[in-house]
């Protein structure tokens, strides 16, 4: 009885085993045929593996790519920026300021007019009104009835009359008459704030003080990933720290350009964009 017993159990453990044994070659060759079917990893000693990165980092920077929102650098972002203009310098030669002046009194009175209104529709406004007012002196004497009359397409007349014949007011009683070329002296003139003060320094006189920040400005470069601000003193101080001096009041002409051609509200034209390639906010 105990012998039949062993010698059934010892059976049933040496079939066992053989069952086993039977199944691991099985195994192994489903665990070769999973390794086979991976992708061998690039070693960094084989010539195909440094070749293929090779090219790809050179790829890489041969130009600025589009980056990801939140994890550019700021020298990436400044080289990128710089990229940004030289193409739109090449796109827009001809980029100026839109208001039409002959001189800074006539800059500095259109750039109040075009609050709330377009450059087109100041510029339609402006030959009469400096024909009748050709000098602050003549502004400064001006009937705010006739004055109101003169720049009512314009929009918010009431307010620009008051906004005119204070300024005018302030350039015959502060500075003979005269447009300072300084920051703090042109925004202590009633109606004129940092955005009006850049245009007139920019274009009248020549000096680099900031970056005029519209809504063209605004729109593109929140646009272009150069900013993540909406206030427009807050874009300024960041568009600053992406390019030399010397683009500060040539920025926003080719902004404004752009705005005005392609990158529009509140669809842009992407597929007809030359930056669509390194804009993180391209659609194509």
């Amino acid at each position: 009885m105990s012998s039949n017993t062993w010698t059934n159990g010892n059976r049933g453990a040496v079939a066992k085993r053989a069952e086993t044994d039977g199944e691991r070659p099985d195994r192994e060759k489903a665990r070769g045929t999973r390794s086979e079917q991976k992708a061998p990893r690039a070693v960094k000693g084989a010539p195909g593996g440094t070749v293929a990165r090779a090219t790809k980092k050179a790829s890489r920077a041969a130009k600025p790519s589009r980056p990801r929102r939140g994890r550019e650098s700021l020298a990436a972002k400044r080289e990128r920026t710089n990229e940004i203009l030289r193409r739109l310098h090449a796109a827009y030669p001809d980029a100026k300021c839109s208001l039409d002046h002959r001189n800074a009194y006539e800059l500095l009175t259109a750039t109040i007019l075009s609050a709330q209104c377009t450059d087109e529709r100041v510029n339609m406004v402006t030959p009469a009104l400096f024909r009748r007012y050709p000098a602050p002196d003549d502004l400064a004497a001006a009937r705010t009835d006739e004055l109101e009359e003169l720049i009512k397409p314009t929009g918010f007349f009431r307010n620009k009359a008051k906004s005119l014949l204070g300024m005018a007011t302030a350039l015959v009683d502060r500075h003979a008459g005269e447009v300072p070329a300084d920051m703090d002296a042109l925004v202590k003139l009633p109606g004129v704030g940092r955005k009006t003060a850049n245009v007139v320094l920019g274009n009248a006189f020549g000096i680099d003080e900031g970056v005029v920040v519209d809504t063209h400005v605004r729109r593109v470069s929140g646009r272009l990933g150069l900013t993540r601000e909406t206030d427009p003193e807050k874009i300024e101080v960041d568009l600053m720290k992406l390019v030399d001096r010397s683009e500060w009041t040539d920025l926003p002409h080719l902004f404004i350009y752009h705005g005005r051609a392609i990158c529009r509200a509140p669809t842009p034209r992407c597929e007809a964009c030359m930056l669509n390639d390194i804009c993180p906010s391209s659609r194509v």
